[in-house]
């Protein structure tokens, strides 16, 4: 399907001043490389040119920008008080067990210890068991192999992050 008019959230978003956009865009992901490279490329036609900026964007960050935008990101099963993104998107911790979430939390201390980060899962859809099933998978990948999965997780969150921010009326 082909639109010929720009989508109302797209559209808005289009308009925003400079200032508005890009703080929108940090709400998005907290790489300031990353928004700063979506914001140069307004205006949007479609939403997946949008969605195509923000992958080429991530493809390109630095091992610091990566840090920056995981930086954003509070630990899986300790959402962000009073942030209503960081609850939905962590909606498979809500119902967890105390076994569960005394478990996640020592898996996320060792895992940071190791990488120096919190463990980044696009945990949108997934349950507790499946988030604390791939940090025991992940915690044996080395700090490089990590940092792609990282790098692809953060992206998988990001569009699903650019489609709210853009398809909201």
């Amino acid at each position: 399907m082909t639109s010929t008019s720009t989508p109302p959230g797209l559209a808005r978003f289009n308009a925003l001043d400079e200032d508005a956009a890009l703080a929108a865009l940090l709400e998005t992901c907290s790489s300031t490389a990353w928004a700063r490279r979506l914001l140069a490329a307004r205006p949007y036609a479609a939403p997946e040119d949008l969605y195509a900026a923000g992958d080429a964007a991530m493809a390109e960050l630095t091992a610091e920008d990566l840090q920056e935008a995981m930086a954003g990101h509070p630990p899986i099963g300790r959402p962000k008080p009073g942030d209503p993104t960081s609850a939905r998107e962590q909606r498979g911790m809500a119902g967890a067990s105390e076994e569960l979430r005394a478990e996640m939390l020592e898996l996320n201390l060792a895992y940071q210890e190791k990488f120096g980060h919190v463990f980044l899962i696009c945990a949108t859809g997934r349950t507790g068991e499946q988030m604390r099933d791939a940090v025991k998978e992940r915690i044996g990948n080395s700090p490089e192999q990590e940092r792609e999965i990282v790098r692809a997780e953060l992206g998988r969150i990001n569009r699903i992050r650019l489609a709210r921010l853009v398809e909201e009326d």
